[in-house]
């Protein structure tokens, strides 16, 4: 939620952390049943159980072999993707954007989030895959996801 000050500054870039925390909390924080984490997660860190559970789930793998990247900011098409796994990869079809190439590890989860009007992209003919989600962005895509 909040950082420093009590704002929730919907325009900074979000983390890899926070996102996984959000989608976390919004399943009703679950324990996760491993312990096995990675090398820059700390146990005692507040996005350790979210992160335990994000894998588990098979939302994200990792950045590496035991690398999760928590305070690397997040783009769109990481976003998108992870909220597509927490779907359940379901099929899809849609948004026909130049940046999205058929066959990236995204296409299938931007063509979903178009489809289930998640988001309409950055314009009629891009998606901005590599671009910063923001906080607010990525709050939006969740709420409208968990709507479905």
């Amino acid at each position: 939620g909040l950082v420093s000050g009590g704002e929730f500054q919907a325009g900074a870039p979000c983390t890899r952390a926070q996102v996984v925390t959000f989608l976390w909390r919004a399943a009703g924080s679950p324990a996760p049943s491993s312990t096995a984490s990675f090398a820059d997660v700390p146990a005692d860190a507040y996005y350790r159980d979210a992160v335990l559970w994000a894998v588990e789930k098979g939302i994200t793998n990792g950045t590496g072999a035991d690398a999760f990247s928590p305070d690397a900011t997040v783009d769109r098409a990481q976003t998108v993707t992870f909220l597509y796994r927490y779907a359940g990869s379901p099929a899809a079809s849609g948004g026909d954007f130049q940046d999205v190439a058929s066959g990236s590890y995204y296409a299938d989860a931007v063509a979903w989030a178009v489809s289930q009007e998640i988001t309409n992209g950055t314009s009629p003919a891009t998606f901005a895959p590599a671009s910063n989600c923001t906080r607010g962005q990525t709050v939006t895509f969740l709420f409208r996801a968990l709507a479905q």
